[in-house]
């Protein structure tokens, strides 16, 4: 299980359209709020700079390392969530626990939105929103594993790129919902109003989503996976086998983590902080960078089924690494047209989604039945710990110290170079 591709055979005959579609459904809602949540928390990270983490006459700049530090520090939590709640999936069943995820994700996710500020309560502003962001990312690390396993454990044979493509899908328009809720809000208020109780009003509307995708995944009535039923009781492999699985896996997805926040969720701080662009003009920036991300994600999954996941997977990775830095020295250029610019976004978020549609289906493929919701889900809750959630701070901090405005252009590339050495150890997997 060190690389080889592992998947459980399960008779298809077993598995009707009806619980296939559900099974799209009720994994994709959950990662639509989950992202909508994470992406707004990132196109309000100056505000909430300012309102939590600046006290009065601070810098700036430092207000802005802490808010990412407390971004981080949740993605830290991601992994203990995917132990935890991973091993309850692979135990009493991947349903119990989807439905827990979403009910701690927008619980903690709607306090966000009656906080109280710096101005209100002094230091223990930035507790209460860190123990939020803590709440929330043990709830995302469960989801993650949950949610893939049962979309991938639905898919009829030679689907699994297509199914799993889903999840990353809906992280594409949570996002871009966040995104499009926050240039709304930045349009139709002042900035003032913006920063003294606009910014509250994209984690309030998580309730009534939270509720909706709550109410979904109890009234489809999901029954257990095929897989599961026919393979969940099956002795555990090593635990040895299982951390190597892990560790390869984290590898194989550190350039999509970390690209993916970089051009999709980083990119408008970077855009006000460093280029002085606008907060309106960052957001739609952000929303074309995304745009291009959702195009590509479902078709590169479907490719993958089709051709494999390694080539596809591996040329997401070298693209990154290839024009990571050209991308970046355009946007810097003033005499660039925004045309231009626009298109250039378009295509970073596309080439990230190259990686981002066959990469669920590459971590369930590595884990078998009664390991994989824990195993693909600390996986990934790893891979985003360390190159996601750490993305923002690493990148603002090091401008900070080298003074150089193309860090996350090299954060980016170096990734996925040497992500794209871990790509390289995956067995073709085409027609399977």
């Amino acid at each position: 299980m060190s690389g080889a591709r592992v998947h459980d055979s399960v008779p298809h005959t077993a598995r009707p359209p009806r619980p296939r579609r559900g099974a799209l459904l009720a994994g994709s809602v959950g990662n639509f709020v989950e992202w909508y949540e994470f992406g707004v928390y990132g196109y309000f990270a100056t505000v909430i700079a300012a309102r939590f983490f600046t006290p009065v006459g601070g810098s700036e700049t430092e207000g802005l390392v802490r808010t990412y530090a407390s971004f981080a520090l949740s993605f830290f939590f991601r992994p203990v969530g995917a132990a935890l709640f991973g091993r309850l999936g692979d135990r009493i069943g991947r349903r119990p626990v989807l439905i827990l995820m979403i009910a701690l994700m927008t619980g903690a996710t709607t306090l966000i939105g009656v906080l109280p500020t710096h101005a209100t309560v002094g230091a223990l502003a930035p507790w209460l929103l860190t123990f939020l962001r803590v709440v929330q990312g043990l709830s995302a690390g469960g989801e993650f594993g949950g949610a893939v396993s049962v979309m991938t454990e639905f898919a009829p044979p030679r689907r699994r790129g297509l199914y799993g493509s889903w999840q990353s899908f809906t992280v594409a328009l949570g996002l871009l919902g966040g995104a499009g809720v926050a240039a709304l809000l930045a349009t139709v208020l002042t900035e003032g109003q913006l920063s003294d109780w606009g910014w509250r009003v994209p984690f309030l509307l998580t309730l009534p989503l939270g509720l909706v995708a709550l109410g979904l995944r109890l009234r489809l009535r999901l029954e257990e996976t095929p897989a599961f039923r026919h393979g969940g009781s099956r002795e555990r492999p090593p635990g040895r086998e299982v951390a190597r699985a892990v560790v390869l896996g984290a590898g194989r997805v550190m350039g999509w983590s970390a690209a993916g926040y970089t051009f999709l969720v980083v990119l408008p701080s970077y855009l006000q902080n460093t280029l002085h662009t606008g907060f309106r003009q960052a957001l739609l920036a952000t929303v074309l960078a995304n745009l291009g991300f959702a195009a590509t994600i479902v078709p590169a999954g479907l490719l993958s089924d089709r051709i494999g996941r390694r080539p596809v997977l591996l040329t997401g990775a070298g693209l990154v690494v290839v024009l990571s830095v050209p991308l970046l020295n355009l946007l810097q250029d003033t005499e660039t047209s925004h045309a231009v610019k626009g298109l250039a976004l378009c295509g970073a978020g596309a080439v990230v989604g190259l990686m981002a549609g066959p990469g669920p289906a590459m971590l369930s493929e590595m884990f078998p039945t009664n390991v994989r919701h824990t195993g693909l889900g600390l996986a990934y809750a790893l891979s985003n710990a360390v190159f996601s959630g750490c993305a923002g701070l690493i990148i603002t901090e090091t401008m900070k110290r080298t003074g150089s405005v193309d860090i996350p252009a090299y954060y980016a590339a170096a990734t996925c170079a040497v992500s794209a050495l871990a790509l390289a150890t995956l067995p073709d997997n085409r027609g399977s």
